[in-house]
């Protein structure tokens, strides 16, 4: 049974890395990221709300901010919106202004205040939230360009 159970871990891990050293399950959940925050932002400008985006130490859930209550609230009305966690063996680091952000799970489930703005009138936070596997020796980056599209990265891969 152990045999076993370690034989589909090490089928898992080589089809995550191919032969030609691509990482595919990190190519993939970056351009998830990267379309997601496209299309919160369009969502934003197109219903003039202000959402935002909560990283976490295992994952990321868009909000959006409630008028009504005056608060930050998960995004119950679209399920491309909703809260996703990383593949094991993944990581997540965020910037914010050039300043890295220590990320944890918030101990107060009502209380979600995000890191990131995405705002009704198409402005965004200025940050980069990277996916990383192996302690960084692969990456991928998702921030903004300097006209203010969501981008993704291309992989960087470090030297041993």
């Amino acid at each position: 049974m152990v045999v076993a159970i370690i034989g589909v871990i090490s089928a898992a891990m080589l089809l995550s890395v191919s032969v030609t050293g691509r990482d595919s399950e990190l190519e993939r959940e970056g351009t998830r990221l990267q379309s997601l925050f496209t299309y919160a932002h369009e969502q934003a400008e197109l219903q003039t709300r202000d959402y935002g985006v909560l990283f976490q130490d295992d994952g990321y859930e868009f909000l959006v901010y409630d008028v009504h209550r005056g608060q930050w609230r998960s995004v119950f009305e679209d399920d491309a919106l909703t809260a996703r966690h990383l593949p094991d063996g993944l990581d997540l680091k965020l910037t914010l202004e050039s300043r890295p952000v220590v990320l944890k799970r918030p101990t107060d489930a009502a209380d979600k205040t995000p890191q990131v703005m995405i705002f009704s009138n198409g402005d965004l936070s200025a940050f980069a939230a990277t996916l990383e596997r192996d302690g960084g020796r692969r990456s991928i980056t998702v921030t903004q360009d300097d006209k203010g599209a969501v981008i993704e990265k291309p992989m960087v891969e470090a030297k041993p």
